[in-house]
């Protein structure tokens, strides 16, 4: 049956950025369809372990700056250890830095090109290192951007770092294939969350957001699960390489 392709009991999946946010909705979904899940952030995961664990999964916690690429080795490795492997990854974490072109540092730019993109790479190879030595196939899903698309506006480190996640999705995709691990990404259009608090708390660009997304409101976090679901199980099976927008229609304007 169609349904039970969806399921993902029996597997294991890390989601970074997941204290709060999308981060937290995505961890949620992949556990409401079966999932073991290993958090990761620098942040305190207390709730989001509680409310995993309500679902009868099992759940870790690992604090981790993922600014810094030694953390890559102890996320890893504390999966393994205690949840029994890594079926899934999925690199949400991700941060923002605004400011005008000509008055961007170099601290804005390599902050967000190191959480955005050069750990994301970083764990992703060493993910991929353990689905093939487990020989059993896997899913990578990162979460891209509109700006994955678009170039913006304020956001250089952002947009260059967000547009290069699309590109490295198809990169992965490419080179796993053999080893049946499939990767995605899911770009988030206009979510209600921390990243786009002062945008939403300007009128004018609030305004102006508001009135070319066709769904007419922002998104929740929770739009992600359905999508999250199907790129971390066996129904998207013969996808790969391709960044799914969740935009409530914003790139169809």
């Amino acid at each position: 049956m169609i349904l039970d392709q969806f399921k993902l009991g029996g597997k294991v999946a890390i989601v970074t950025g997941a204290a709060r946010g999308l981060g937290r909705a995505i961890a949620e979904g992949l556990a409401e369809a079966g999932a073991d899940i290993a958090l990761v952030d620098v942040l305190d995961m207390a709730d989001s372990k509680q409310a995993i664990e309500k679902l009868g999964r099992r759940c870790v916690t690992i604090t981790a700056d993922l600014s810094k690429k030694d953390c890559v080795e102890p996320i890893v490795k504390t999966t393994v250890e205690k949840l029994g492997g890594i079926d899934i990854l999925f690199n949400n974490a991700g941060i923002i830095r605004r400011a005008p072109l000509t008055e961007f540092t170099e601290k804005d730019w390599d902050d967000v090109m190191n959480i955005n993109i050069r750990t994301l790479f970083f764990l992703s190879q060493a993910v991929a290192r353990q689905m093939i030595k487990q020989g059993r196939g896997g899913k990578i899903v990162n979460t891209a951007s509109m700006l994955s698309f678009q170039g913006g506006i304020l956001v250089p480190s952002y947009t260059a770092s967000k547009s290069a996640v699309m590109g490295l999705t198809r990169l992965l995709a490419n080179e796993l294939a053999p080893h049946k691990i499939n990767a995605n990404a899911i770009a988030p259009g206009y979510m209600a969350t921390d990243n786009t608090k002062a945008l939403r708390e300007n009128p004018e660009r609030n305004k102006a957001i508001l009135d070319r997304i066709p769904a007419g409101r922002w998104g929740d976090p929770s739009d992600l699960k359905g999508v999250a679901v199907f790129l971390a199980s066996a129904a998207s099976d013969y996808v790969s390489g391709y960044t799914i927008a969740v935009d409530g229609g914003w790139l169809a304007r």
